[in-house]
């Protein structure tokens, strides 16, 4: 199901100069074309295309990878035609991930014993895991309720209102109420207490962020525990805690060895991680640990045979590449604890000197923390004039790609800028960007206000504005702006 348009429907055809000695005729643009082109040509007409998206190494609204060693990518480009469900047929890219999944465990501090095998699987991303463990904690709620005679038809989970958009996807696909801890200025993570609050005889998690998507901020999985603990001493339920640690999962057993959030603590059952943001792979990896076999629920998981031997295999997809795996594997041997942590602490390094240049220039508040995930989350000081969005446009034309948004309720007033520092973020990139930024605020300084700072005081004309009037006059300024770049976009292509 194709949701986004990047054409103009008039615009039927692709065209190609470099092409021309290879081929004269345009090509459908919607429709496969009634004869073959050569290799050349059809290489270079997607070449072309692909030369007016943005250099994914200046994509600071990205956590993830863009970059990895030649020997890594030689050796993903080597095992790409791997098809990862035929364990019985590569039966070594099978064992490399079961050593990542052991690795991974470990460094989150399961319980095994000395040889015992962790429980663990392999993902397409975090969104993967993260419907996976939510399917476990439903039916394993499920099963304990129907053993008692209880209702069991209407599940909740329990998250912060800044969870990323995959706990909503969960919640939605697998009809189980999503109940959102709101969140207020300065304090933009979930409030454990009130977490704790809303958990009732049908709650089957609480779900805590390890790196909030929107400012990095690690949650405070410890309290949370605690508080959930006794509650549960109280009530006699036994409701537990996921911890999704897509972001943070691969920086807080390295830069805070001594915080306590993962497996430690009794009541974390399952965590997931991205290995492709701060694991350090290209997209397309996440891993889901389970702190024992007891909190998989059996049922969940299916014995195939049709590929050979006997296969268990508990995913939402079924085929997937090997190469991120063996990618993931790679780093894990390549870097070790050291090489990680060597990874992490120069990541961090440099969102201090980005976060101390942008607050030298005297026109930012910075929203996030100096610990957590490495990034900064700013705004602006004064946006009477000129707000987040129009310093994140124009600063496009620097190439960098930096996000502006919204927080979510209760904090939707608030409107950050955020940069996330990524393993080829160098000190020189972060100096730069603070460079750009004040160029930008400069070159927004000498122009006239928009027209959200001619309605600062709702007076347009003479006119009085009401608020609703205002917002209106603002949505419908930055939908033409889009619009205008879209167009002159289609006319480039």
């Amino acid at each position: 199901m194709v949701l986004s348009k990047t054409a103009s429907e008039s615009d039927v055809s692709i065209h190609s100069t470099f092409a021309s000695r290879y081929v004269r005729n345009s090509l459908p643009r919607f429709e496969m074309p009634e004869n073959s082109i050569p290799k050349e040509a059809a290489y270079q007409i997607i070449n072309d295309e692909l030369m007016l998206d943005g250099n994914p190494r200046l994509n600071l609204a990205s956590f993830v990878t863009t970059w990895m060693e030649p020997e890594c990518d030689k050796l993903m480009m080597e095992s790409i035609n791997k098809n990862y469900v035929d364990m019985d047929e590569y039966p070594v890219t099978t064992e490399l991930q079961n050593r990542c999944v052991n690795m991974i465990a470990r460094l989150f501090n399961a319980p095994l014993e000395h040889g015992e095998t962790a429980v663990g699987v392999g993902t397409v991303g975090s969104s993967e895991a993260i419907m996976l463990a939510g399917l476990a904690f439903k039916r394993q709620w499920q099963n304990k309720r129907k053993a008692q005679g209880l209702p069991w038809d209407k599940p909740n989970i329990v998250t912060g209102a800044n969870v990323q958009v995959c706990w909503e996807k969960f919640a939605r696909y697998f009809e189980v109420e999503l109940k959102e801890v709101k969140l207020r200025e300065d304090y933009y993570v979930m409030d454990p207490e009130k977490a704790v609050e809303m958990v009732d005889e049908n709650t089957i998690c609480v779900a805590a962020i390890l790196g909030s998507t929107l400012t990095g901020e690690f949650e405070d999985v410890k309290l949370l525990n605690d508080l959930l603990v006794e509650k549960n001493k109280l009530t006699g339920w036994e409701t537990p805690i996921h911890v999704d640690a897509a972001s943070g999962g691969f920086i807080a057993p390295f830069l805070y060895p001594e915080l306590e959030w993962d497996f430690r603590l009794p009541l974390v059952k399952s965590i997931n991680v991205s290995g492709h943001k701060y694991g350090l792979v290209y997209a397309g990896i996440g891993w889901n640990i389970w702190r024992t076999k007891s909190d998989l629920p059996d049922e969940l998981i299916f014995h195939i045979n049709y590929l050979g031997a006997d296969q268990p295999t508990f995913t939402l997809n079924f085929s997937k590449g090997s190469s991120q795996v063996i990618a993931q594997y790679y780093q894990l041997i390549r870097l070790g604890f050291e090489g990680y942590r060597n990874v992490m602490d120069n990541c961090r390094e440099n969102m201090m000197v980005l976060r101390q240049g942008l607050e030298k220039t005297g026109r930012f508040n910075i929203v996030s923390k100096e610990n957590g995930v490495p990034l900064v989350a700013f705004s602006l000081k004064d946006s009477s004039r000129h707000n987040e969005f129009e310093v994140a446009e124009t600063l496009r034309r620097f190439g960098w790609i930096v996000p502006a948004y919204t927080m979510p309720a209760d904090a939707e007033h608030i409107t950050v800028l955020r940069v996330v520092i990524r393993e080829d973020f160098s000190r020189t990139l972060a100096e730069r960007l603070v460079a750009d930024f004040e160029k930008v605020l400069h070159e927004l300084d000498t122009l006239p206000a928009r027209i959200h700072a001619k309605m600062a005081n709702g007076n347009v004309n003479g006119v009085k504005k009401t608020e609703d009037e205002m917002k209106r006059e603002v949505m419908m300024y930055w939908k033409k702006v889009v619009e205008t770049k879209k167009t002159n976009k289609n006319k480039i292509c």
